[in-house]
């Protein structure tokens, strides 16, 4: 989704230091207060550690690392800051991990001036001083022990010989080199040079066994000599051979000699000769120039030195004879010249190093620093192939070693300011957002903004209140002290871009700036503004304009948003012309005090971190706030150690909101994700964590989207670049974020479970079955296997229109863009018409179970195939089921399939993407219990729940499916009453008497829990049971007893038993209070009161609602229960009101208190479907329809809308909004020949506008007294004739709710016209014909 593209950690200054591993060569150098560890052969970053990681004290003071050595024995790092010595140690358990190993301090006033360190032991020059020191083991800690120490001028380079036997030292202040004993520091000699030296190396000895000291040595002038000991004095050495520029330039170029600047390096031997010996092993019968040539470096032995010239052309020399026994002159000569412009500028520093298990290497330069793949047989052959470049940083600049502090960005990403505690970089984006390339730079300002894709760039500098435009020339523009300076898009086309700037003031003021470029660099304040604000605000922070794409003048976006005090969100556009002002164009009251941090995204989606006493709280809004839904949209508490240190909005090409929160060590990609009916995860979650705590030391100081979805973050003075995969050939491409984030929260596929799901909920039975046979042909269409490999799977979607129609049966279904076959007769063949069969059905189910489809989790996958199976079952038995049975069994399948899976994990097409954690629930949700509550066909339902249950339905099962909720019937209750209460006996080896009573007790059969009892032998209550229940409990002795031992069963904390008792002494109430208090399980409350007391109007099932169910509900935001709690108490206006209406308008007109009010939890469309269920179907539900604004109605069907496309269903977003009916039952008489206008939530409609509601039913339900039921308002006047005169009208002020007013006037009408009698037409088979 998001890979490390490329990383900043600062160019080397000086030399490198390499470490050569087992398996990879590793390249190392200090940058700022920082080592950076790179691999060689790609310059990838693998660690970067940092001094104060061993001196904590110098994290906040940090002070540049200007030493570095590397013990490759012991795999040690030594850097040298100041005074201070640091080293760090190679794991030897985890791989690639670095852990601090010691530390030295020197004395005050010695700082150190080189360094290096081989096999445990340490030399160290300061500025008056050189010692060696040991490494030494002291309570298990590694120590430095001071083995010497001298008095010596400054050395500048210190170097042991391969025996460690020898050191040699440079020194500033004089060109001589100087080399000590190890083992007491003894002078031995000093070799002096007619120029300053630039380094010196050491050679390791091979021919002989002796330790010969050989000594390279390099001068300024690009001169190479060769210091080596003679016969009669092999303790000191003597110049040889020497290796100047004039032996190395062609004969042809000594005219201009005296312009040519050159560098000299020697070519490790060994690591040449190693390199040679394995190309030669690889090919033993090949014999041609090249390996001829390479045979005689590798067999004669020859150190070879290589010289870049100024024209970047290589010459490398050859010296013969170094090893030779007994000695000889040194030979040397010209082994090859290569082309001119092999390197691009002669380098400062170059490193030959191997690769392990290769037969090339890694030639490393700098600066900048570059690494090239050597191969030896086409190099040495002068062949351009020979060298080829790999990878290249970027050029040193001093301001990448101050730390970061911010970074800016232009409004589109494709430039980007790095703002520097000294000075800054601008940076041009390039490469789809894979590569940066400095632009510019800037010694110091106090605000920056980019403007031309990164190309130009304006500073703003409180010393002199001026914000300069940086072209040629410069403009300056003295302006009033601000505290945030940002640009945006223009909002009208012409040749400027608009900066804006946040004035210091008490009341802050907007500037608003042109920087024109063409034809002369200008800057011009357009405007001096303030925000009509109602008080002080918190912040005033820039929409993020990455989704604008250029907007124009025809496109108003949002510019600013501001924070009150109060939490109060408010969003503003500035107004058209000049110096006008801005606009409000929403607000959004959040609640919240004390932000901290707030942005918001190009959709306004606004998020804020509040603190407190546990943690910070993240929230995110909506701009969208109504009575349905208040803006919040997420919210997670965090850690009080780790709070929040950044926040960075992007968008997706199609305006998806990202959101990047930066810690210290880690980055969270937030984004918006599907709602869904299978669990109830967050509306935003986490897709993505970069944590950089194993590559870089410093904590994050910022992050910042970039064009493309890339995201650069800043750590101390280094910068990481992440963004889309790197494409690898003959792979299968990678989904990168945009793509991944639209799947997430972009429109569903059809085959998706949930748009099943929906679809099959909101009646589209045929439109589920064509989709399945559409999924049919694409899974065909896959499995044709081509050339043995089965192809990719490809959806073909099914056209929009196909969603947008009422309704589709078997003869007007359309599949693969063809009408099916009309059949004229009577008699057809079966097989000629490819449709949904159960034939299709299961080779769709064979193949899925074999293939899951892309990225479907588990979860998902299960629903999928139980959708498909559930769809062929109602279609086999559609009429034996209605709407919402078929809701209700489709709810139930789904709720054991969740649990069966509810820890499986995501399914093998998912390719490792997050799946949503979906965890086992004890029982249905309320709502759908509420479709089967509703259902006339509960007997098939209840026929299918014991089926889920193996059909041993246990008391555990009845209240997870919500049979007592649901099932009406007296005999129906008592009958499945028993049911639980014999399954409850039966369950387990012992038949237990005890676990059946309550159920028993209920129904009245106490005398068959006393036959239960007679077979309990094991039981060692069975003889005082089998006493005790022989009584005759109408008696109110034997009551009383039976009471008292429920209370004494309480006190045991038996509270199922002591409620069973409580039924046997007659004290239903008792047993509900046990059963809501002690038990929690108001389910198991209802059912005893509905069956105990007969009816659904008994005192304790109305007290139990009133007082339990009601507050609960409210509590919970749960409407489904309410309006089925209402919908029980015969207040079925309220059940329906409940659906729309906000709960505390509901909870004012309540006799019973409502403690509390919970979340609003508008979030399921399928409160729409129920409310257009029940509003015209009885006359409560009619009355409470018309307490319902028309307003409200409109914003509620806007929300559920919106819901729809939360769950990727937007298309049936569109189909709601295009067929909802705002119509209301009505018996007012229309005028025929008056053309009807369609319904308008907000126009003066028709009284009760749900006509065609009233024509599709034969009779509406009277639930109510029309006389309890007077108009609130005088009557409606009465419709004129036609060609009467109309009767005059007296005008009132209508306000936005009038037509609520409307609808209770006619409601009397509507109940009288209820109560007459329906004249039904006599059945006429003509009527057909």
């Amino acid at each position: 989704m998001l890979d490390l593209l490329r990383t900043f950690a600062g160019a080397p200054a000086k030399g490198l230091q390499y470490l050569v591993l087992p398996t990879e060569t590793l390249l190392l150098y200090p940058s700022a207060d920082t080592v950076v560890i790179l691999h060689a052969d790609s310059l990838r970053l693998l660690r970067v550690l940092a001094f104060w990681e061993v001196f904590p004290g110098t994290q906040h003071a940090p002070e540049p690392i200007t030493f570095l050595a590397v013990d490759p024995a012991m795999k040690l790092i030594v850097a040298a800051a100041g005074s201070r010595v640091a080293a760090w140690s190679l794991s030897g358990v985890q791989s690639s991990t670095w852990r601090v190993h010691s530390s030295l301090i020197l004395p005050e006033r010695q700082i150190v001036t080189a360094l290096n360190c081989r096999s445990g032991l340490l030399a160290l020059g300061s500025e008056s001083s050189l010692a060696v020191y040991t490494l030494i083991l002291e309570n298990d800690l590694p120590t430095w022990s001071n083995k010497w120490s001298f008095s010596v001028t400054t050395p500048s380079r210190v170097r042991f010989s391969p025996s460690f036997m020898y050191i040699a030292t440079t020194s500033q202040q004089d060109n001589v080199v100087r080399i000590y004993l190890t083992t007491s520091g003894r002078q031995t000699q000093a070799i002096s040079h007619p120029r300053p030296l630039s380094n010196i190396t050491w050679r390791h000895a091979q021919a002989s066994s002796r330790d010969d000291l050989i000594l390279y040595t390099i001068t300024s002038d690009a001169t190479l000599r060769i210091f080596m000991p003679v016969l009669d004095s092999p303790q000191h050495v003597q110049l040889h051979a020497s290796l100047d520029l004039f032996s190395s330039i062609p004969s042809s170029s000594e005219s201009s000699s005296d312009d040519v600047h050159s560098s000299v390096y020697w070519l490790d031997r060994e690591i040449i000769g190693d390199s040679l010996a394995h190309i030669l092993k690889s090919m033993p019968d090949v014999d041609d120039t090249k390996t001829r040539r390479v045979r005689d470096i590798k067999e004669d032995g020859w150190d070879l030195f290589l010289r870049v010239l100024s024209d970047g052309s290589i010459v490398v020399r050859a010296v013969a004879n170094i090893d030779h026994r007994p000695p000889k002159l040194l030979k040397q000569f010209t082994l090859l010249q290569s082309w001119p412009s092999a390197f691009p500028r002669v380098p400062t520093h170059l490193y030959v190093l191997p690769n392990p298990g290769k037969s090339t290497l890694t030639l490393i330069t700098s600066s900048p620093l570059s690494t090239l793949a050597l191969e030896p047989l086409n190099f040495f052959d002068a062949r351009a192939e020979g060298l080829t470049l790999q990878a290249q940083g970027e050029v040193r600049v001093l301001e990448e070693e101050s730390r970061i502090s911010r970074f800016v960005r232009t409004p589109d990403g494709k430039g980007v300011a790095v703002v520097r505690e000294n000075g800054g970089e601008a940076w041009l984006v390039h490469d789809r957002g894979s590569k940066l390339v400095r632009s510019a730079r800037w010694p110091a300002a106090d605000h920056v903004v980019v403007l031309d894709g990164g190309r130009t760039f304006a500073t703003y500098s409180r010393n002199d209140g001026n914000l300069t435009l940086h072209t040629t020339p410069p403009q300056a523009l003295a302006i009033p002290s601000i505290s945030s300076l940002f640009s945006l898009p223009p909002s009208s086309a012409g040749p400027h871009e608009c900066i804006f700037g946040i004035t210091s003031d008490t009341t802050p003021s907007i500037l608003h700036i042109h920087a024109i470029q063409t034809p002369g660099p200008t800057l011009q304040l357009k405007s001096h503004t303030t925000l009509p604000l109602r008080g002080p605000a918190a912040f005033i922070v820039p929409v993020d304009p990455m989704a604008w794409k250029g907007a124009s003048a025809d496109q108003d976006h949002d510019v600013l948003l501001s924070v009150a005090q109060d939490g109060e969100l408010m969003f503003w556009v500035q107004d058209d012309g000049v110096g006008a002002g801005w606009r409000s164009t929403g607000k959004v009251r959040t609640g919240r005090v004390g932000i901290t941090w707030a942005r918001c995204s190009s959709a306004k989606k606004s998020v804020l971190v509040v603190p407190g006493a546990d943690g910070e709280e993240l929230t995110i809004w909506d701009s969208k706030e109504s009575e349905f839904a208040s803006g919040l949209e997420y919210r997670k508490y965090l850690s009080a150690d780790d709070p929040v240190n950044d926040l960075d909005w992007s968008s997706t090409p199609d305006n998806q909101s990202i959101l990047a929160v930066g810690f210290q060590r880690h980055i969270e990609i937030i984004c918006q994700q599907q709602m869904t009916y299978f669990d109830e995860a967050p509306g935003w979650g986490v897709i993505y964590n970069i944590d950089i705590g194993s590559l870089l030391p410093h904590p994050i100081s910022d992050s910042i989207w970039l064009s493309h979805g890339s995201l650069l973050i800043g750590s101390g003075h280094q910068m990481c670049l992440y963004g889309q995969p790197r494409p690898v050939e003959g792979a299968e491409p990678v989904e990168g974020l945009f793509e991944h984030v639209t799947r997430l929260n972009g429109p569903l596929v059809d085959y998706h479970p949930q748009m099943l799901l929906q679809c099959l909920l909101w009646e589209k039975l045929e439109l589920v079955k064509e989709i399945i046979v559409n999924l049919s042909r694409d899974l065909a269409r896959m499995n044709d296997v081509v050339s043995g490999e089965r192809k990719k799977f490809e959806s073909t979607p099914l056209p929009v229109e196909y969603f947008l129609r009422k309704s589709l049966n078997s003869s007007t279904a359309v599949t693969n863009g063809q009408h099916r076959h009309q059949y004229n007769t009577l008699f057809a063949n079966e097989s000629d018409e490819e449709g949904f069969t159960r034939t299709l059905v299961e080779s769709v189910l064979e193949q899925l179970e074999a293939n899951p489809l892309p990225h479907l989790t588990a979860n998902e996958h299960a629903h999928l195939l139980v959708l498909i199976q559930a769809t062929l079952e109602v279609d086999e038995s559609r009429r034996a089921l209605d709407a919402n049975g078929l809701r209700y069994l489709i709810s139930m399948r789904s709720f054991y399939i969740i649990n069966e899976r509810s820890s499986a994990p995501s399914s093998p097409a998912s390719k490792g993407f997050v799946a949503r954690k979906t965890g086992w629930r004890a029982r249905l949700r309320f709502r759908d219990m509420i479709w089967a509550f509703h259902s006339e066909s509960q007997g098939l339902l209840l026929s299918a729940a014991q089926s889920a249950c193996q059909g041993k339905m246990a008391w555990s099962d009845a209240r997870a499916t919500g049979v007592f909720i649901w099932l009406n019937g007296l005999d129906a209750l008592k009958a499945h009453m028993e049911v639980i209460a014999r399954t409850e006996y039966m369950a387990g080896d012992n038949r237990d008497p005890v676990a059946c009573s309550l159920f028993f007790f209920a129904l009245g059969k106490h005398k068959l829990v006393h036959g239960l009892w007679r077979q309990a032998a094991w039981h060692k209550e069975q003889n005082a049971m089998l006493k005790f229940l022989s009584n005759d409990f109408k008696q109110p002795r034997w009551r009383t007893a039976a009471l008292k031992n429920a209370y004494a069963l309480l006190s045991k904390q038996r509270f199922e038993y002591a409620a069973a008792f409580f039924l046997l002494g007659g004290s239903l109430r008792d047993a509900v209070n046990v059963c809501l208090r002690q038990l929690d399980d108001f389910q198991l409350a209802v059912a005893l009161a509905r069956i105990v007391e007969g009816s659904d109007d008994g005192p304790i099932l109305q007290d139990i609602l009133n007082k339990t169910i009601i507050p609960l509900s409210f509590r919970k935001g749960n409407r489904w229960l309410a309006s089925w709690a209402f919908w029980l108490l015969h207040r079925r206006d309220l059940a329906v009101r409940i659906l729309v209406t906000p709960l505390q308008d509901i909870a004012s007109v309540l006799e019973v208190p409502i403690p509390e009010i919970g979340s609003p939890h508008y979030d399921d469309p399928s409160l729409a479907l129920l409310f257009s269920q029940l509003k015209s179907k009885t006359l409560q539900t009619a009355k409470g329809t018309s307490e319902i604004s028309g307003r409200v109605e409109f914003n509620f069907v806007l929300q559920i809308a919106r819901v729809f496309t939360r769950m990727g269903c937007h298309v049936l977003a569109l189909d709601l909004v295009r067929s909802w009916s705002f119509d209301r039952p009505s018996t007012v008489m229309h005028d025929p020949v008056q053309p009807e206008t369609p319904p308008s939530p907000t126009s003066v409609r028709r009284m009760f506008a749900l006509e065609p509601a009233m024509r599709r039913r034969s009779s509406i339900i009277i639930d109510m007294d029309v006389s309890t039921a007077p108009p609130t308002r005088r009557a409606s006047p009465e419709r004129s004739e036609p060609g009467e005169p109309a009767l005059p009208t007296i005008k009132e002020a209508i306000k936005e709710e009038g037509d609520f007013f409307a609808r209770k006037a006619g409601l009397g009408s509507l109940m009288k016209s209820a109560k007459q009698d329906v004249q039904v037409p006599e059945f006429d088979m003509n009527s057909f014909f």
